[in-house]
Protein backbone atom coordinates (compact mmCIF):
# COMPACT_ATOMS: atom_id res chain seq x y z
CA UNK A 1 0.00 0.00 0.00
CA UNK A 2 1.29 3.46 -0.95
CA UNK A 3 0.68 6.16 1.64
CA UNK A 4 1.34 9.80 0.78
CA UNK A 5 2.00 12.37 3.49
CA UNK A 6 3.03 15.99 3.95
CA UNK A 7 6.78 15.76 3.63
CA UNK A 8 9.64 15.69 3.31
CA UNK A 9 10.85 12.90 5.59
CA UNK A 10 10.63 13.38 9.36
CA UNK A 11 7.62 15.67 9.52
CA UNK A 12 5.07 15.07 12.26
CA UNK A 13 2.77 13.71 9.55
CA UNK A 14 5.44 11.19 8.61
CA UNK A 15 5.81 10.25 12.27
CA UNK A 16 2.04 9.67 12.53
CA UNK A 17 2.03 7.50 9.40
CA UNK A 18 4.93 5.27 10.34
CA UNK A 19 3.58 4.86 13.91
CA UNK A 20 0.11 3.71 12.86
CA UNK A 21 -0.35 2.34 9.33
CA UNK A 22 1.23 -1.08 8.79
CA UNK A 23 2.77 -2.57 5.65
CA UNK A 24 2.93 0.72 3.78
CA UNK A 25 5.40 2.43 1.46
CA UNK A 26 5.73 6.10 2.35
CA UNK A 27 5.67 8.84 -0.30
CA UNK A 28 6.35 12.44 0.78
CA UNK A 29 4.75 15.48 -0.89
CA UNK A 30 5.83 19.09 -0.46
CA UNK A 31 2.33 20.49 0.07
CA UNK A 32 -1.05 19.39 1.40
CA UNK A 33 -2.83 19.97 -1.96
CA UNK A 34 -0.17 17.97 -3.82
CA UNK A 35 -0.69 15.03 -1.48
CA UNK A 36 -4.47 15.20 -1.84
CA UNK A 37 -4.22 15.53 -5.63
CA UNK A 38 -2.12 12.36 -5.75
CA UNK A 39 -4.80 10.47 -3.80
CA UNK A 40 -7.54 11.70 -6.12
CA UNK A 41 -5.51 10.57 -9.15
CA UNK A 42 -4.94 7.23 -7.36
CA UNK A 43 -1.18 7.59 -7.62
CA UNK A 44 -1.22 6.63 -3.93
CA UNK A 45 -3.66 4.53 -1.94
CA UNK A 46 -4.02 6.90 1.03
CA UNK A 47 -3.20 10.53 1.74
CA UNK A 48 -2.39 11.62 5.30
CA UNK A 49 -2.43 15.35 6.07
CA UNK A 50 -2.78 17.46 9.24
CA UNK A 51 -6.28 18.63 10.15
CA UNK A 52 -6.17 20.25 13.59
CA UNK A 53 -3.71 21.16 16.34
CA UNK A 54 -4.70 21.47 19.99
CA UNK A 55 -2.97 24.86 20.29
CA UNK A 56 -3.27 26.43 16.85
CA UNK A 57 -6.67 25.09 15.83
CA UNK A 58 -7.75 23.83 12.43
CA UNK A 59 -5.53 23.59 9.37
CA UNK A 60 -7.81 25.60 7.11
CA UNK A 61 -5.95 24.61 3.96
CA UNK A 62 -6.85 20.96 4.53
CA UNK A 63 -10.52 21.71 5.21
CA UNK A 64 -10.93 24.13 2.30
CA UNK A 65 -9.15 21.89 -0.20
CA UNK A 66 -11.24 18.94 0.95
CA UNK A 67 -14.43 20.93 0.32
CA UNK A 68 -13.52 23.12 -2.66
CA UNK A 69 -10.62 21.23 -4.23
CA UNK A 70 -10.57 17.43 -4.12
CA UNK A 71 -13.73 15.67 -2.88
CA UNK A 72 -11.96 12.93 -0.95
CA UNK A 73 -13.47 10.99 1.95
CA UNK A 74 -12.06 10.81 5.45
CA UNK A 75 -11.42 7.10 6.06
CA UNK A 76 -9.43 7.41 9.27
CA UNK A 77 -7.94 9.81 11.76
CA UNK A 78 -4.70 9.70 13.78
CA UNK A 79 -4.15 11.78 16.92
CA UNK A 80 -0.47 12.13 17.79
CA UNK A 81 1.41 13.96 20.56
CA UNK A 82 3.57 16.87 19.44
CA UNK A 83 6.99 17.39 21.05
CA UNK A 84 9.04 20.26 19.68
CA UNK A 85 12.83 20.43 20.03
CA UNK A 86 15.47 22.95 19.01
CA UNK A 87 17.92 21.41 16.53
CA UNK A 88 21.15 22.69 15.02
CA UNK A 89 23.83 21.41 12.69
CA UNK A 90 26.49 19.49 14.70
CA UNK A 91 29.04 22.15 13.82
CA UNK A 92 26.89 24.75 15.63
CA UNK A 93 26.27 22.73 18.80
CA UNK A 94 28.72 24.65 20.98
CA UNK A 95 27.42 28.06 19.86
CA UNK A 96 23.72 27.32 19.59
CA UNK A 97 22.76 30.27 21.80
CA UNK A 98 24.24 32.59 19.15
CA UNK A 99 21.98 31.48 16.30
CA UNK A 100 20.53 34.28 14.18
CA UNK A 101 17.60 32.62 12.38
CA UNK A 102 15.17 29.86 13.32
CA UNK A 103 13.41 27.88 10.62
CA UNK A 104 10.20 25.86 11.00
CA UNK A 105 6.53 25.62 10.12
CA UNK A 106 4.53 28.62 11.30
CA UNK A 107 2.49 26.44 13.70
CA UNK A 108 5.63 25.00 15.30
CA UNK A 109 7.07 28.46 15.89
CA UNK A 110 3.78 29.63 17.40
CA UNK A 111 3.68 26.60 19.70
CA UNK A 112 7.05 27.58 21.20
CA UNK A 113 6.35 31.27 21.72
CA UNK A 114 7.25 31.42 25.44
CA UNK A 115 10.60 29.68 25.00
CA UNK A 116 11.53 31.78 21.98
CA UNK A 117 10.49 35.01 23.67
CA UNK A 118 12.66 34.16 26.69
CA UNK A 119 15.77 33.00 24.84
CA UNK A 120 15.74 34.44 21.31
CA UNK A 121 14.13 37.87 21.27
CA UNK A 122 16.49 39.20 18.60
CA UNK A 123 16.48 36.30 16.13
CA UNK A 124 14.50 36.26 12.89
CA UNK A 125 12.10 33.50 11.89
CA UNK A 126 11.72 31.85 8.51
CA UNK A 127 8.61 29.80 7.73
CA UNK A 128 8.82 26.50 5.86
CA UNK A 129 6.14 24.25 4.40
CA UNK A 130 6.84 21.73 7.17
CA UNK A 131 9.15 21.06 10.10
CA UNK A 132 10.82 18.36 8.03
CA UNK A 133 11.54 20.75 5.17
CA UNK A 134 13.05 23.22 7.64
CA UNK A 135 15.24 20.51 9.18
CA UNK A 136 16.42 19.45 5.73
CA UNK A 137 17.38 23.04 4.92
CA UNK A 138 19.36 23.46 8.15
CA UNK A 139 21.23 20.20 7.51
CA UNK A 140 22.18 21.37 4.01
CA UNK A 141 23.55 24.75 5.17
CA UNK A 142 26.16 24.13 7.90
CA UNK A 143 27.82 27.46 7.08
CA UNK A 144 24.78 29.42 8.31
CA UNK A 145 24.15 30.31 11.93
CA UNK A 146 20.64 28.83 11.99
CA UNK A 147 18.45 26.38 13.90
CA UNK A 148 15.19 24.54 13.40
CA UNK A 149 12.21 23.59 15.55
CA UNK A 150 11.33 19.98 14.75
CA UNK A 151 10.95 16.47 16.20
CA UNK A 152 13.32 13.67 17.14
CA UNK A 153 13.07 11.77 13.87
CA UNK A 154 14.08 14.98 12.07
CA UNK A 155 17.25 15.04 14.17
CA UNK A 156 17.85 11.38 13.34
CA UNK A 157 17.03 11.66 9.64
CA UNK A 158 19.01 14.82 8.91
CA UNK A 159 21.81 14.22 11.45
CA UNK A 160 21.11 17.31 13.53
CA UNK A 161 21.84 17.89 17.22
CA UNK A 162 19.05 18.43 19.74
CA UNK A 163 20.30 21.30 21.90
CA UNK A 164 17.03 21.94 23.79
CA UNK A 165 14.24 19.41 24.27
CA UNK A 166 10.50 19.98 24.75
CA UNK A 167 10.45 23.71 24.07
CA UNK A 168 6.70 23.82 23.32
CA UNK A 169 4.60 26.05 25.58
CA UNK A 170 2.03 23.44 26.60
CA UNK A 171 2.67 19.77 27.35
CA UNK A 172 -0.74 18.50 26.25
CA UNK A 173 -0.18 19.34 22.60
CA UNK A 174 -1.63 16.99 19.98
CA UNK A 175 -2.36 17.11 16.27
CA UNK A 176 -5.07 15.26 14.37
CA UNK A 177 -4.17 13.87 10.97
CA UNK A 178 -6.84 12.67 8.54
CA UNK A 179 -6.47 9.66 6.26
CA UNK A 180 -8.07 10.38 2.88
CA UNK A 181 -9.24 8.24 -0.04
CA UNK A 182 -11.44 8.81 -3.14
CA UNK A 183 -13.90 6.14 -1.96
CA UNK A 184 -15.88 6.16 1.27
CA UNK A 185 -14.74 2.70 2.31
CA UNK A 186 -11.23 1.28 1.97
CA UNK A 187 -9.27 -1.35 3.89
CA UNK A 188 -5.87 -0.73 5.42
CA UNK A 189 -4.02 -2.17 8.40
CA UNK A 190 -3.46 -0.15 11.55
CA UNK A 191 -1.32 -1.10 14.56
CA UNK A 192 -3.69 -3.27 16.66
CA UNK A 193 -2.23 -1.84 19.88
CA UNK A 194 -3.70 1.59 19.16
CA UNK A 195 -6.97 2.54 20.84
CA UNK A 196 -9.75 3.55 18.48
CA UNK A 197 -13.31 4.78 18.43
CA UNK A 198 -15.89 5.37 15.69
CA UNK A 199 -16.60 8.82 14.30
CA UNK A 200 -18.63 10.47 11.54
CA UNK A 201 -18.02 13.87 9.95
CA UNK A 202 -20.72 15.82 8.10
CA UNK A 203 -20.72 19.06 6.16
CA UNK A 204 -23.96 20.98 6.72
CA UNK A 205 -25.04 24.12 4.83
CA UNK A 206 -27.93 25.98 6.43
CA UNK A 207 -30.88 27.41 4.49
CA UNK A 208 -30.46 31.14 3.89
CA UNK A 209 -32.12 33.71 6.15
CA UNK A 210 -33.87 31.21 8.39
CA UNK A 211 -34.05 32.21 12.02
CA UNK A 212 -33.00 29.47 14.45
CA UNK A 213 -31.67 27.14 11.74
CA UNK A 214 -28.48 26.25 13.62
CA UNK A 215 -30.47 25.57 16.79
CA UNK A 216 -32.70 23.18 14.84
CA UNK A 217 -29.64 21.42 13.42
CA UNK A 218 -28.17 20.88 16.87
CA UNK A 219 -31.53 19.72 18.20
CA UNK A 220 -31.68 16.98 15.55
CA UNK A 221 -28.60 15.44 17.17
CA UNK A 222 -29.43 16.31 20.78
CA UNK A 223 -32.77 14.54 21.10
CA UNK A 224 -31.22 11.42 19.52
CA UNK A 225 -28.49 11.55 22.18
CA UNK A 226 -25.76 11.85 19.52
CA UNK A 227 -22.65 13.43 21.00
CA UNK A 228 -20.98 16.14 18.91
CA UNK A 229 -17.25 16.54 19.57
CA UNK A 230 -16.79 19.50 17.25
CA UNK A 231 -18.72 22.05 15.21
CA UNK A 232 -16.82 24.53 13.09
CA UNK A 233 -17.88 27.12 10.52
CA UNK A 234 -16.04 27.87 7.28
CA UNK A 235 -16.95 30.34 4.51
CA UNK A 236 -18.65 28.90 1.44
CA UNK A 237 -16.64 31.36 -0.72
CA UNK A 238 -19.88 32.61 -2.28
CA UNK A 239 -20.04 35.94 -0.44
CA UNK A 240 -19.73 37.53 2.99
CA UNK A 241 -21.86 35.92 5.68
CA UNK A 242 -22.27 32.59 3.86
CA UNK A 243 -20.95 29.64 5.85
CA UNK A 244 -21.10 25.87 6.05
CA UNK A 245 -20.51 23.82 9.19
CA UNK A 246 -18.23 20.84 9.77
CA UNK A 247 -19.78 18.60 12.44
CA UNK A 248 -18.00 15.67 14.12
CA UNK A 249 -20.26 13.04 15.68
CA UNK A 250 -18.86 10.47 18.11
CA UNK A 251 -20.59 7.55 16.40
CA UNK A 252 -20.19 5.43 13.31
CA UNK A 253 -22.85 5.35 10.63
CA UNK A 254 -25.69 3.15 11.91
CA UNK A 255 -29.01 2.15 10.37
CA UNK A 256 -31.31 4.37 12.42
CA UNK A 257 -30.00 7.34 14.41
CA UNK A 258 -27.58 9.06 12.03
CA UNK A 259 -29.67 8.46 8.88
CA UNK A 260 -32.65 9.83 10.80
CA UNK A 261 -30.74 12.94 11.84
CA UNK A 262 -29.55 13.53 8.27
CA UNK A 263 -33.09 13.12 6.94
CA UNK A 264 -34.35 15.64 9.51
CA UNK A 265 -31.68 18.17 8.51
CA UNK A 266 -32.59 17.79 4.84
CA UNK A 267 -36.26 18.24 5.71
CA UNK A 268 -35.31 21.54 7.36
CA UNK A 269 -33.80 22.70 4.06
CA UNK A 270 -30.17 22.01 4.93
CA UNK A 271 -27.68 20.56 2.48
CA UNK A 272 -25.82 17.63 4.04
CA UNK A 273 -22.67 15.97 2.70
CA UNK A 274 -21.04 12.93 4.27
CA UNK A 275 -17.30 13.61 4.60
CA UNK A 276 -16.59 10.26 6.19
CA UNK A 277 -17.51 7.61 8.72
CA UNK A 278 -14.35 6.05 10.11
CA UNK A 279 -12.23 5.17 13.15
CA UNK A 280 -9.94 7.58 14.95
CA UNK A 281 -6.70 6.22 16.41
CA UNK A 282 -4.60 7.69 19.23
CA UNK A 283 -0.85 7.27 19.47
Amino acid sequence: MKVGYLGPEATFTHLAVRSSILHAKHHPYHTIPACMDAAMKREIDLAVVPLENALEGSVNLTIDYLIHGQPLYIVGEITAPIRQHLLVHPSKKADWKEIQTIYSHSHAIAQCHKFLHSHFQSVSFEYATSTGAAAKYVSEHPEKNIAVIANEIAAETYQLEIVKRDIHDYQDNHTKFVILHPDQHVSFQVDPLLTSRPKTTLMVTLPLDRSGALHQVLSAFAWRNLNLSKIESRPTKTGLGNYFFIIDIEKGLDEVLLPGAIAELEALGCKVKMLGTYHTYRL
